[in-house]
């Protein structure tokens, strides 16, 4: 018989190992719904690696915006990823609204427009990544997901200015610009410039600002961290490997915009086991 929850799981192993641990990490009653949004929230990242236009990954997209409002088109059944997480959605009764927020911030991922200041960045973590911290933390406990929303929001940040370091290299050979133009502009640079990469003062001068803009969030998240429920955790746990890539960034500054990051799977699976030991991160 098939498995849709194994289906899930192994969907992350291969390209979201990070949180495929995480789940493995969330208690066994709750491991199905979480991998679920997990693979959920992998499906819409990865729609601009797997279209070759805009115009398909709209249509990618338009796809699970009809099946969270009700109107898909065929059975949900028919995708695996589908079926598990409107199962989640109908035990937990997960807000739509957060679902059809974290799609619609993915839009902005289709294109080369330049993010234009930290108030959108923030505005796309929330929508995506801190929304996605929440949801979790309601399929953990619904009534103590509450006590931890706004630490979720700065979590939210760091999480997106650590994956956005990592993935640096790959988005300038692309054209993208996740980078606030505030901060590129305090770096001395604009979008053309941190694309082109001719001053490489100014891109480790950008990599410097951009990790300490993360880390402040982190530290926000930190000083919240004791309104996080030790129910809500785990939803929590992508931050054990996010603060030390933070570190590494802000120590590497003169690189990353240039060579990707590389950390080893088996120092990130350390840090998410240190980070679950100890409930923090």
């Amino acid at each position: 018989m098939f498995d849709q929850t194994e289906h899930c799981l192994a969907f992350l192993r291969e390209g979201d190992r990070d949180r495929y641990l995480c789940a493995l990490l969330t208690r066994e009653d709750r491991r199905a719904p979480v991998a679920a949004l997990y693979a959920f929230n992998l499906e819409l990242a990865r729609v601009r690696d797997v279209t070759t236009e805009p115009m398909i990954g709209e249509m990618r997209l338009q796809w699970w915006t009809d099946l969270i409002n009700g109107s898909e088109h065929g059975e949900a059944s028919a995708n695996p990823v589908a079926a598990e997480l409107l199962a989640a959605v109908d035990e937990f009764d997960l807000p739509r609204a957060m679902l059809l927020n974290m799609i619609e911030a993915r839009r902005f991922d289709l294109y080369n427009d330049p993010m234009p200041d930290r108030n959108t960045f923030e505005g796309h973590a929330g929508e995506s990544v801190s929304g996605l911290i929440q949801l979790v933390s309601m399929i953990l406990d619904r009534d103590a997901a509450v006590k931890s929303s706004d630490a979720a929001g700065h979590a939210g940040v760091a999480l997106f200015v650590s994956g956005c370091l990592l993935l640096m290299p790959q988005h300038r050979a692309r054209g993208q610009v996740f980078v606030p133009a505030d901060i590129l502009s305090a770096a001395g640079l604009d979008a053309e410039g941190f694309l082109a990469g001719d001053d490489k003062g100014a891109l480790q001068r950008l990599v410097a600002a951009f990790a300490a803009y993360g880390k402040d969030h982190l530290q926000e998240a930190r000083n919240r961290a004791a309104s996080i429920p030790p129910e809500c955790f785990a939803a929590f746990l992508p931050l054990g490997i996010a603060a030390h890539t933070l570190e590494i960034a802000a120590r590497r500054s003169q690189s990353i915009a240039v060579k990707p990051l590389a950390i080893s799977q088996w120092r990130r699976q350390w840090w998410l086991w240190q980070a679950a030991r100890r409930g923090a991160f």
